[in-house]
């Protein structure tokens, strides 16, 4: 009796409870569904031109071509200024009410703004044909900073064939004359460089600028520095051709050289004369920079192994050699070696016609005076450097 009494109670309870979660658990799925077509009618019939601004442009920056077709408001504003006026004159169609043709008219004024923007520009990134910019624009983690007539040029362009190097096409001349105008401004002017890439600038100025050296060590202590040094008379020589050809009516060389030519009284005020005393510039550099961050480039052997003296600037900046031989071909007609066309080009790539001109004709006597005078002051640089460039 007892059992059966226990039997009676116990069952009746557990359906009850049983049948009460069915209830509820089906109450809640009823519930969600219902709240899920509420939300995704008013999706449909209340969405405003701004939302359904940021879901085109949602769909666009993740390549959602499917959604983009899907969406009326992409496809109309795609459809040009008949397009956005359509659109607009069909917004707020589905919205009821009293007041229909007075909301109309509202979200037809807010959709054809918001058009208007999105497709103005569109167009303005449409009409850019340039290549994506990738990198950053960053200060140059090497400088060529010397010296004039010396083949910094040739070492620049060069030394760009290398796919780890980005350099300026110019002369900033930030060290020198235009460090007024600030970092910003400099930084500006570089090329945008990936991590793994070195940006680099030249100015052969720089090396005889005596503020140069603490300009740039306060930058960073860390900058690499190149300079390309040549036999200093033929580098005066070579500048004193350059100048000639600008302005025809300046003195003789031997005029502007010598103070007294019997004497043998060289003007060292002269710029031409003066950059090529090369150990009394490196002093001042040597005050800011260690020499190991120094490295010093023969224009002579740039001339006669370029691929040699490439692999050498190359060890120095950190970079794989991969301009060698193969790049260089001599032509005879300049005198100078050359790049051999790249193969996005029909032409070999030579220096302009301003490098590699015929100097004019000395008197050899002057030339000896002048290498007297050099002399002592190469000697000092030799062992300045640890370097015997054998200009005598």
């Amino acid at each position: 009796m007892a059992y059966r009494f226990l039997s009676s109670r116990v069952v009746p309870t557990s359906n009850r409870l049983t049948r009460r979660f069915l209830f509820i658990f089906t109450l809640s799925l009823s519930f969600t569904y219902l709240c899920y077509n509420l939300i995704f009618c008013s999706d449909t019939t209340m969405q405003s031109p701004s939302y359904e601004q940021h879901r085109c442009l949602l769909f666009q920056n993740v390549g959602g071509k499917k959604l983009l077709q899907k969406s009326h408001y992409c496809t109309m504003t795609r459809g040009g200024p008949k397009g956005l006026r359509d659109a607009a004159s069909n917004v707020g169609l589905t919205h009821k009410g009293p007041d229909t043709s007075q909301n109309q008219s509202k979200h037809s004024a807010a959709f054809l703004n918001i058009a208007r923007s999105t497709a103005a520009r569109d167009q303005k990134a449409s009409n850019n044909t340039g290549t994506p910019k990738f990198g950053n624009k960053k200060l140059p983690n090497a400088i060529i900073v010397g010296v004039k007539k010396g083949g910094t040029r040739a070492v620049l362009e060069f030394i760009r064939v290398h796919p780890d190097v980005r350099a300026m096409g110019t002369e900033p001349h930030f060290f020198d004359r235009n460090f007024d105008k600030g970092l910003d401004w400099y930084r500006s002017l570089m090329p945008r460089t990936l991590d793994t890439q070195i940006t680099m600038e030249k100015t052969p100025s720089y090396f005889v600028t005596k503020e140069a050296p603490k300009r740039i060590s306060n930058l960073s202590r860390d900058t690499k520095l190149i300079v390309v040094v040549r036999n200093p008379v033929t580098r005066a020589i070579s500048d004193y051709t350059q100048t000639l050809s600008k302005k025809p009516d300046i003195p003789s060389f031997e005029d502007l050289a010598f103070k007294n030519r019997s004497l043998g009284l060289v003007d060292t005020s002269w710029n031409a004369i003066r950059i090529g005393m090369y150990v009394l510039h490196l002093e001042n550099w040597l005050q800011y920079f260690p020499l190991s961050q120094i490295h010093f480039v023969s224009g002579e052997r740039l001339i006669t192994d370029p691929a040699g003296e490439l692999g050498r600037i190359q060890d120095f900046l950190g970079l794989k050699r991969i301009v060698t031989d193969k790049h260089f071909y001599f032509n005879k007609t300049k005198g100078f070696p050359c790049l051999k066309k790249p193969e996005s080009s029909s032409l070999p790539r030579c220096l302009g016609k301003s490098k590699g001109r015929t100097h004019i004709q000395i008197d050899q006597e002057v030339i000896e005076q002048l290498r007297d005078f050099y002399r002592p002051y190469n000697f000092r640089f030799y062992e300045m450097v640890g370097h015997n460039f054998r200009w005598d």
